[in-house]
C-alpha cells in the first residue's frame, strides 16, 4: 500500500486557482469556491512596508490522524486503503457538520440539503497512474501528489503548521 499526500511550494504558488477550476471540473461541481473541493488563500504577513505574501491552495490533507473520521457519528468517512484517501459515503452522512468543526483545513463542503463532499484524492486516477486534476493543471509545479516516504513527512509537517498557523493540528499521513 502506498500512502499519498498532496504537497505544494508556496513559493511557486502564483494564486491562478487553476487547481480550483480543475477540481470542479473533474467533479462536476459548479459555481463559485463554495462548490469546490479546494481553494486558494492568500496569506498576508508584516506590515507596510516589509509586506509578503503567500498563496496556499488547500483541500482536504487526508490527514494520517484524520479528525473528521474520529467525530462522525454514522461512520461515514473512512479512509481508503490502497492510497490512504479519507472518503465520505453520502449515503451514511446525515449532515451534522461535526466534521466540519474539526477539520483545520475547511474541507468538509456542503450543499443546502445535502450530505458533506469533499476532495477524494481523485484515487481514481491515481490507480490510473494519473496525478489528481488539480496537480496535473499546476502551471508553476507548486503543488504535488506523491507517495509520503517522498515527501519528507517531518519536513512538510513543519512548514504547514508555520504556514497555516492552525489551531487544531493534524498529522501528515505516516509512510506506508
Amino acid at each position: 500500500m502506498t500512502q499519498y499526500a498532496f504537497s505544494l511550494d508556496v513559493s511557486r504558488c502564483t494564486g491562478c486557482r487553476a487547481c480550483v477550476v480543475a477540481c470542479q471540473d473533474q467533479n462536476d461541481l459548479e459555481g463559485d469556491d463554495l462548490a469546490a473541493f479546494r481553494h486558494v488563500t492568500t496569506i498576508e504577513r508584516g506590515t507596510f512596508p516589509d509586506v509578503r505574501i503567500a498563496h496556499v491552495s488547500l483541500a482536504c490533507q487526508h490527514c494520517g490522524d484524520a479528525p473528521c473520521i474520529a467525530v462522525c457519528p454514522t461512520r461515514a468517512i473512512v479512509r481508503r486503503g490502497a492510497e490512504g484517501a479519507v472518503l465520505v459515503d453520502e449515503n451514511l452522512c446525515i449532515g451534522c457538520h461535526s466534521c466540519a468543526l474539526v477539520c483545520p483545513f475547511g474541507a468538509p463542503q456542503f450543499s443546502a440539503d445535502g450530505p458533506m463532499v469533499k476532495c477524494d484524492l481523485c484515487w481514481v486516477r491515481l490507480e490510473e497512474g494519473l496525478k489528481p486534476a488539480c496537480v496535473q493543471v499546476c502551471a508553476t509545479h507548486a503543488l504535488d501528489c506523491r507517495p509520503t516516504e517522498s515527501l519528507g513527512a517531518k519536513k512538510a509537517e513543519a512548514a504547514s503548521l508555520r504556514i497555516l498557523e492552525t489551531l487544531v493540528r493534524t498529522l501528515p499521513p505516516e509512510p506506508a
